[in-house]
């Protein structure tokens, strides 16, 4: 897989670990390995699995937002695609310190590690 950067005239936030680059939804990744580590947030709106994972879920759509504000953003794509309907490209964001925002969001204790076949309880 090669990594390339992907321009986006418009960079949207869908939830913690979803953008949209110009209507195409991509899945932060957060300097993982894909299909063997990444990021993970609470998932948003009938996803949730109960009120304070919907509530934790908004807290990190809202971080992202602010991060995606920034000026200078590089997406770069890792060529793999998630194993969900819509096939979302893996992506890692970047600001222009070099930081990368799925990591950010995980220091920050807005996202968690993502391992497969262990799923994030966000309401215990």
């Amino acid at each position: 897989m090669i990594a390339e950067i992907l321009l986006c005239a418009s960079l949207t936030v869908v939830d913690g670990d979803t953008v949209k680059c110009d209507g195409q939804n991509l899945r932060l990744l957060g300097e993982g390995v894909p299909f063997v580590s990444g990021i993970d947030t609470p998932e948003i709106g009938s996803h949730a699995k109960c009120i304070k994972e919907r509530k934790l879920a908004l807290i990190a759509k809202g971080r992202l937002k602010e991060l995606l504000a920034e000026k200078g953003l590089r997406v770069v794509m890792s060529g793999a695609v998630d194993k969900t309907p819509s096939h979302r490209p893996l992506v890692n964001i970047y600001r222009t310190n070099g930081e990368e925002i799925g990591k950010k969001l995980l220091t920050e204790g807005f996202a968690r590690s993502w391992n497969p076949g262990r799923p994030n309880d966000w309401c215990g």
